[in-house]
């Protein structure tokens, strides 16, 4: 890989690992699924005009807004307005053994003994959290978090369906049927959306702007030019960075407590998404 395309990949990591800071700030000035569902909007409004319509998924594209869209991210920004951002950014990460453990059922992938091992250890992580007190008396949260997760696995498998598909169509189609059903999910499920859009200041604003152009067009953009020119095993590793970076901005920048049952938890459960993404069989290869 070339120095250039190295930080890039770094790049893209960092402004995913600071993804979850920026929407813990931004969901104090707007409720959850309202930012959420602007952010979409924002994203459909950028891309729509420049992709083309993908008529024979359609179909599919909107399932997928149902779950990746409507449900993953009401159930992710509903728990991280209870959950520390350093949690959080841990917590989703279990997406990865859900994902194995989905694609082992539906597809009949094989998962062998290191990745059960790594499924295992990353369970294991987020059970020794959950015995932090903090995280013990709003366990509701942290499995709205890990409910968020398994959505996400089964919107990966969903996403396996679609073949190839540009990543900035899918993006803005599934920006397009997510954001009215998030913005409808508010309208029934919170109040004061109104009122806290007129008072929003850079925190609520930022967060629209960053998640919709930094995470998504920006993020999104570079990683879809990487896989277009490396392995996806090259490339994966890189992922395991973002609940680091989470942490890490978690910690320093909202000075949210690390404890030593955190730090033990999040270092389980990020070995353990490691065993399972990092391709180790590409080490025994002559």
């Amino acid at each position: 890989m070339k120095p250039v395309d190295y930080g890039l990949c770094l790049l893209v990591v960092l402004i995913w690992g600071l993804n979850f800071v920026i929407a813990k700030l931004g969901i104090q000035e707007l409720p959850p699924i309202f930012l959420i569902g602007l952010r979409f909007s924002l994203v459909a409004a950028l891309l729509i005009p420049f992709v083309a319509v993908p008529r024979p998924l359609l179909g599919k594209i909107l399932l997928l807004s149902l779950t990746l869209g409507g449900l993953h991210f009401s159930l992710m920004f509903t728990a991280l307005q209870r959950l520390d951002a350093s949690t959080a950014s841990v917590a989703i990460q279990l997406q990865v053994p859900f994902a194995a453990l989905l694609s082992r059922l539906v597809l009949g992938e094989r998962l062998g003994p290191l990745r059960l091992a790594g499924m295992a250890l990353a369970f294991s992580g987020i059970v020794i959290m959950a015995g932090e007190p903090r995280i013990g008396r709003d366990l509701a949260a942290l499995g709205m978090a890990l409910a968020a997760a398994l959505v996400w696995a089964v919107a990966n498998i969903q996403v396996k369906f679609l073949g190839k598909l540009d990543g900035f169509t899918l993006n803005a189609w599934m920006s397009l049927l997510a954001a009215p059903q998030l913005l409808l999910s508010s309208w029934l499920f919170e109040s004061g959306q109104w009122q806290a859009l007129l008072q929003a200041g850079i925190r609520g604003w930022g967060a629209i702007l960053y998640m919709a152009l930094g995470v998504t067009i920006v993020g999104y953009g570079l990683w879809y030019r990487m896989l277009a020119r490396y392995p996806v095993s090259q490339l994966v590793p890189f992922t395991l960075l973002v609940p680091v970076i989470g942490v890490f901005t978690g910690v320093t920048l909202l000075d949210e407590p690390l404890s030593a049952r955190i730090a033990l938890g999040s270092a389980v459960t990020v070995l353990g998404v490691g065993i399972i993404v990092v391709p180790w069989r590409r080490w025994h290869s002559p």
